[in-house]
């Protein structure tokens, strides 16, 4: 089914834990849900530091990465120990947020800003782990020069990856824009 609903956008979320540490991990269940106000949300599934570090702390940060960091992007999608920070592990530089105490990958092309609305527990397959459902409230907004031209976002300037199906990812490489009928 995942290779069925592509492409996806990735979220490589930024969370701390109760002692202070960054746990940076990627998630391709991500969406926009919102406009007013702007809220997101991200799925993961059994039990996750990031879900856990957003119910105890009530923030995190959405990166979306870029193609040149898909090494380092893919290195934090290990499982690691609760106390391991996966930024340091793989060699992320973090750069502190506006609104929120986690902080964004500095390197970074987008960055949103979130405090948690709400979790939904989504029960899981008959003897399989169940499903976390995660929504934030953007409340601040980082984007690199490089994707703004004349105030309009350019994603393919970014180079911008999302996921596909299987072990399959993609770059946003060109768009075209379509009016709605009047």
């Amino acid at each position: 089914m995942t290779s069925l609903v592509a492409p996806r956008p990735i979220a490589w979320i930024s969370t701390l834990n109760a002692s202070g540490r960054v746990n940076l991990a990627p998630f391709s269940f991500y969406n926009i849900v919102s406009t007013r106000p702007p809220a997101v949300m991200f799925s993961c599934s059994g039990p996750k530091d990031t879900a856990h570090n957003v119910r105890s702390s009530g923030e995190f940060v959405v990166n979306v990465p870029s193609y040149a960091m898909r090494d380092e992007m893919m290195a934090t999608s290990q499982e690691v120990a609760a106390d391991v920070s996966e930024a340091e592990l793989a060699g992320v530089e973090m750069v502190p947020s506006v609104a929120v105490r986690p902080p964004r990958v500095k390197n970074g092309s987008v960055a949103l800003e979130c405090r948690h609305l709400q979790t939904v527990e989504l029960e899981g397959a008959p003897g399989g782990e169940g499903n976390t459902v995660v929504f934030g409230r953007v409340v601040g907004v980082f984007i690199d020069d490089v994707l703004l031209v004349d105030g309009y976002v350019r994603w393919p300037d970014g180079q911008l990856i999302y996921r596909l199906g299987y072990l399959n990812y993609g770059v946003v490489e060109n768009s075209f824009a379509m009016g709605r009928p009047k």
